[in-house]
């Protein structure tokens, strides 16, 4: 069976809810169960670290804060931490989060970057960009978060979380929500994390041996000339297959 016979048997199968469980935790059990563009947004960008932490850390927040006053959210929030960041970088974000909502929708923020040329990075700067600038808030807890734009996007970071956050709120099966309408799940990007990375360097689906934004170029191409109407469907099943050590 080749490479590619594999990967969509293995899509198929991964194509489950039973695959988003406390005993298999993943940030997408806390985010599918409010279908909400803002809150699936704070659960992608904590996603980072070991699961079952992460998914203990997310289930600790009260998610209506994101509805409240800027005292409310200080106070309620004032013993949330979660590895880098500090409680007052998760407060910043609930902040930032509710001030945005009363601009425009993510899914707005980022079409407005990405429909010139559907460069779904465009639509990241363009979202990051705005973030910043409803709530210019720094640390490094907090920057290490939201992320920045990068002077030169080949030699920058893979953006994993917010890769991952699109392939949630543009793709729609039985894992991912398809909240969105406006952004064509062609254009997305591989959320490389370093599971996915060795596993693709072992499958001889990558080349590139630096763990950079390159590198998720390049994986997005050839995961194109499995499916080009659809590339990232792989991801979730790439990503099991180096988390659970069977490749």
């Amino acid at each position: 069976m080749n490479i590619k016979s594999q990967l969509d048997k293995e899509v198929e199968s991964r194509n489950s809810k039973t695959e988003l469980s406390y005993e298999k935790p993943d940030p997408l059990l806390i985010a599918s169960k409010y279908q909400d563009e803002t809150i699936a947004l704070v659960c992608a960008l904590f996603a980072y670290g070991n699961a079952k932490l992460i998914v203990k850390f997310l289930e600790s927040l009260d998610f209506s804060l994101l509805e409240k006053s800027d005292e409310v959210i200080e106070k309620e929030l004032s013993k949330h931490y979660y590895r880098f960041q500090k409680s007052e970088d998760v407060v910043a974000l609930f902040i930032a989060l509710k001030r945005l909502k009363k601009i425009d929708s993510i899914e707005n923020i980022f079409y407005e970057g990405y429909k010139k040329e559907q460069n779904i990075l465009d639509g990241l700067w363009n979202f990051i960009a705005t973030l910043k600038e409803v709530y210019p808030y720094e640390s490094r807890g907090y920057s290490f978060l939201i992320g920045s734009v990068p002077k030169k996007v080949n030699s920058a970071g893979t953006y994993k979380r917010y890769l991952m956050y699109l392939r949630w709120m543009v793709r729609e099966d039985e894992l991912d929500m398809g909240i969105w309408s406006k952004i064509d799940k062609k254009d997305l990007l591989m959320p490389l994390d370093t599971h996915t990375f060795k596993v693709s360097q072992k499958l001889g689906l990558l080349k590139r041996k630096t763990y950079d934004m390159r590198a998720t170029l390049e994986l997005t191409e050839t995961l194109k000339s499995f499916d080009a109407t659809d590339p990232i469907k792989y991801d979730f099943a790439l990503y099991r297959l180096g988390q659970e050590k069977i490749v």
